[in-house]
């Protein structure tokens, strides 16, 4: 059995054991609920009932499990998938776990018990277990990191048995993958052979098994392979060092470069480094990096990675909105690192950063049935735009790297993490909210006992009601209200009918802030209007565009909510257009159209345009999170506005 430290006996993801005097401390995943009937428990809810099962159906029907039979004889297919598809069965492990955690469910335990059986049996006697090596090139362990992808592997399968073991209170997984870790630290540990993984990931799990048993060895081994970065150790090959995230020591490496998800894991894990060690050159390299990150290559949509070539970042403001790769899987490794962030300072753009890609770019990436998912997430689609291998025209299913959808069902099965937390200081404690969303939250012994209950129906709406019962609030207790970024103006009522505007020192602070005895009751209202945006004038792909948002909602316009013979590529955005909330919440706006279809350059000292061939146009903006859900027809975020 592990050492049951207090941090190992928590159901949550990452439990760091180390308070920041600036940073927030995680609330147990059990002590949030949310709610079914608003959209982020609505959404657990389904990833629940249809999203978990069909992950677990599909784990059958791409071979993934085939992969692990055949080492023993019991199923004569050949191996299919990539060589890192072991990752997509610990991955739908982990989404059970945390479901577990969430709901309680046992309608996997069956399921569970065999896969954890299944691997036990395949799993070498020294540790090793990857079964595209074993099965189809064991003379490759361990000599190709940069491309076999077994730590990455590894790091998957110990955050699954982590979760199994805080959820279920269930050790065998993380057992068996203790001994690979083991092996692992023989291998390449401090003082032994060179070798770090060419995509990173193994390293934050490496940190939470820290923290998970108590240790040391298993921070130290993660220490380790982050230092190592910089030295040459893998070869370049055709994308080069970079690509890797192994051209600078991590120190050095202020310029967020190569594979997005590569880069986005291993700052999560570095992160994660910092928030143990409180090593200040870690620090101050993610916090640098933090920044040029989201002010120089984040998408709208709250996306990540421009280029198909190497899913890489591009250039600083390199965002083409058509050519987007944008992997689902890029999003879901900047929440994670960008909660770490947040567990780490005090900056609020955390909150907006993860809000943002919560409701937009992750939300867009599953359907409204849970089982059909984007891996590229495009900001603009042509009319005539093709399929490509992970850029499909529609949601599929599956993919052949299957990577995103179980990744979508982890962390939506987590997604309650992300929504509130603790702050101590020399004052006392405060709960602090950091996601608007219809909750209830059984309050953390350092503020108090009692529930917070949260009603709301955001993002539809801006309101939100607080009430408190069975209250017993610790001294100086208080409750913060994360105000998002994009706040202009809201009201705070209280519960004697009292009302006032939200200050300008509180909208500037993106905080509000209430004693926690006085929150019962209290009715906080952000308004959200409809809103034009603009992109920094560096982005040559959305200069002279206009983007369309209410509230946290990104919103785009779709051709199947046109009229015939009017086209989305078509319209133009004129000056002093004013949108519209409809009655139903969406979104309506006057646009101009103008076919042109005449000559691909042409001179600009041409005729005018008359009025004539400007009619107008109203059309519907629908939120980017459902598009495509009617069609795959042609879509953009970003309109050209008229001069």
């Amino acid at each position: 059995m592990l050492d049951q430290t207090p941090a190992a006996i928590r159901p949550a993801p990452a439990l760091p054991v180390v308070r920041l005097s600036s940073g927030l401390h995680p609330l147990d995943l059990s002590a949030v609920t949310l709610h079914p009937d608003g959209a982020l428990g609505a959404w657990q809810e389904l990833n629940a009932s249809e999203t978990i099962p069909h992950c677990i159906a599909q784990l059958e029907t791409s071979g993934v499990l085939d992969n692990f039979r055949r080492l023993l004889g019991e199923s004569e297919a050949p191996h299919r998938g990539f060589v890192f598809a072991d990752s997509d069965l610990y991955k739908v492990i982990e989404a059970v776990a945390w479901e577990i955690g969430r709901s309680g469910t046992s309608a996997h335990d069956a399921w569970l018990d065999e896969m954890i059986a299944l691997i036990a049996r395949v799993q070498d006697p020294s540790g090793y277990l990857h079964t595209w090596i074993q099965g189809v090139h064991p003379e490759r362990k361990f000599t190709e990191l940069h491309w076999t992808h077994e730590l990455y592997v590894l790091g998957h399968w110990l955050q699954a048995g982590i979760a199994l073991a805080r959820t279920a209170g269930c050790t065998d997984l993380l057992d068996l993958a203790l001994s690979f870790v083991d092996l692992v630290d023989r291998r390449f540990g401090p003082g032994q052979e060179d070798g770090i993984p060419g995509h990173p990931e193994i390293e934050t799990a490496l940190v939470e098994l820290y923290r998970h048993t108590g240790e040391q060895r298993h921070l130290a081994l993660a220490q380790h392979l982050v230092d190592q970065r910089g030295r040459d150790i893998l070869p370049g090959g055709g994308f080069g060092s970079h690509y890797f995230q192994d051209h600078l020591p991590v120190r050095e490496a202020l310029d967020p470069l190569g594979h997005a998800v590569r880069q986005l894991y291993l700052n999560a894990g570095v992160t994660d480094l910092f928030l143990e060690t409180g090593e200040e050159a870690l620090g101050a390299v993610m916090r640098e990096q933090w920044e040029r990150v989201h002010t120089r290559k984040m998408y709208l949509s709250g996306a990540f990675g421009s280029r198909h070539r190497d899913e890489s970042f591009g250039n600083d403001h390199e965002l083409p909105s058509d050519r987007a790769y944008a992997e689902t899987c890029a999003t879901i490794a900047d929440l994670h690192w960008t909660w770490r962030m947040m567990l780490a300072g005090d900056d609020p753009r955390h909150g907006d950063v993860i809000e943002r890609e919560i409701h937009n770019a992750l939300a867009a990436s599953v359907d409204e049935t849970g089982t059909r998912f984007f891996y590229s997430n495009p900001l603009q689609r042509r009319p005539d735009r093709f399929d490509e291998e992970n850029a499909p025209a529609q949601r599929q299913e599956w993919y052949s790297c299957a990577c995103c959808p179980p990744n979508i069902a982890r962390t939506i099965a987590q997604l309650g993490a992300y929504v509130a937390a603790v702050r101590e200081d020399e004052h006392g404690a405060t709960l602090e909210l950091l996601q608007h969303a219809a909750m209830s939250v059984r309050l953390p012994p350092e503020v108090g006992s009692g529930t917070l209950e949260v009603e709301t129906t955001y993002p539809d709406s801006g309101t939100l009601h607080l009430s408190l019962s069975h209250l017993r609030a610790a001294p100086g207790a208080r409750l913060g209200v994360r105000i998002p970024g994009w706040v202009r103006s809201g009201t705070v009522g209280t519960a004697d009918g009292a009302e006032r505007a939200l200050s300008p020192a509180e909208l500037t602070a993106q905080r509000l802030e209430l004693a926690l005895e006085e929150a019962d009751g209290t009715t906080i209202t952000v308004d959200m209007p409809p809103r034009w945006t603009l992109s920094h004038p560096r982005v040559d792909a959305t200069r002279g565009c206009l983007a369309l948002e209410r509230g946290p909602l990104v919103h785009c316009l779709e051709q199947v909510d046109l009229p015939d013979g009017v086209e989305v590529d078509d319209l133009r955005v004129p000056i002093g257009a004013d949108p519209a909330v409809r009655e139903d919440g969406m979104l309506e706006v006057t646009l101009h159209h103008r076919s042109d279809d005449g000559e691909l350059y042409r001179s600009r000292d041409g005729p005018a345009t008359s009025p004539k061939e400007n009619p107008t146009v109203t059309v519907t903006m629908t939120p980017f999170a459902c598009w495509g859900h009617r069609g795959d027809g042609a879509m953009r975020i970003w309109l050209p506005r008229e001069r």
